[in-house]
């Protein structure tokens, strides 16, 4: 999932309240995000831990998202568990959010025994969004959680294809929410079917939401413009608009230049609405170093 990190994090990050307590099914109160850099054999961040209050204490709960099958994710699980106790002195709760296009195989425990003096029962949760039903999702009333739709009921999505995907823009047109929050999770969702499904599939199926809700103007979307202007367009931005977003790198390149400069001229846009592919790549790589509207005679 290396492309997404950026866009997985805010997203989570927004929705944990609600993953927890539908999700885990767990009667608690998320207190703080706790930050813990894991060292043993690899040197990475967790993807998210939340020190939360239940009825018999304080307790870290830890989320990692999966994309795809790996058959070392338990010992990586494991590895997380142990430093995370080390640190907090306290047991985690464990959860793998699966988000795979196919079916997950992988195992959520580790257990060995040598007589009585030597042994391990390691397990964790493991969460697949392809097992649970659309319906399921829509009747939960945590309207943060349609942002998920594209992700879940696997066999439907697959049958589907394009239908489904405009099923899921629909239903969060039709939520009764605020329109800025609205349109961060509308945004949010296109993102994530992105991972299921190809890029005109999804600019077709929520054309109609781009056109209703003006999504450019969502904070988050406004928020990974900020990333890529801080890391010069890195993976935050790339992903994050031209895979995330699916409008088309024309209209996205056309946006972000008129978001830069205030106005482009007719010549300009005529000029990136005929270019290939490969033109548009770059105008998009380097969006962000154009000092002037000129420089676009170097695509």
């Amino acid at each position: 999932m290396g492309q997404y990190d950026i866009t997985i994090k805010h997203i989570f990050s927004n929705l944990a309240d609600d993953i927890i307590q539908y999700f885990l099914k767990l009667k608690l109160k998320k207190i703080e995000e706790l930050n813990l850099e894991f060292t043993i054999v690899e040197k990475r961040q967790s993807d998210m831990i939340f020190k939360c209050q239940t009825d018999t204490g304080d307790m870290p709960v830890h989320i990692e998202f999966q994309s795809g099958n790996d058959s070392k994710l338990p010992y990586r699980m494991l590895r997380y568990s142990i430093e995370i106790m080390e640190k907090y002195e306290l047991p985690p709760y464990q959860i793998v959010i699966y988000m795979g296009k196919k079916e997950p195989r992988m195992q959520q425990k580790l257990t060995y025994e040598y007589e009585d003096t030597n042994r391990l029962d390691y397990r964790y949760k493991l969460i697949d969004l392809g097992e649970i039903k659309f319906e399921e999702i829509i009747n939960t009333g945590y309207y943060d959680l349609y942002s998920l739709l594209p992700l879940v009921d696997r066999n439907r999505r697959q049958k589907q294809g394009e239908k489904y995907i405009k099923e899921c823009a629909d239903s969060i047109l039709k939520m009764p929410m605020n329109i800025n929050r609205k349109k961060d999770i509308a945004f949010y969702a296109g993102i994530f079917s992105g991972l299921m499904f190809n890029e005109q599939e999804v600019k077709k199926a929520f054309e109609e939401v781009v056109r209703m809700l003006n999504l450019e103007e969502s904070s988050f979307y406004r928020l990974i413009l900020e990333e890529g202007k801080k890391k010069g367009l890195t993976e935050g931005i790339k992903e994050g608009i031209k895979e995330g977003l699916k409008e088309g790198k024309a209209d996205t390149a056309i946006r972000l230049l008129k978001k830069k400069f205030g106005t482009l001229s007719k010549e300009a846009e005529e000029k990136i609405l005929k270019a290939n592919k490969e033109t548009l790549d770059k105008i998009l790589d380097d969006i962000f170093t154009i000092e002037k509207l000129e420089d676009l005679n170097k695509y």
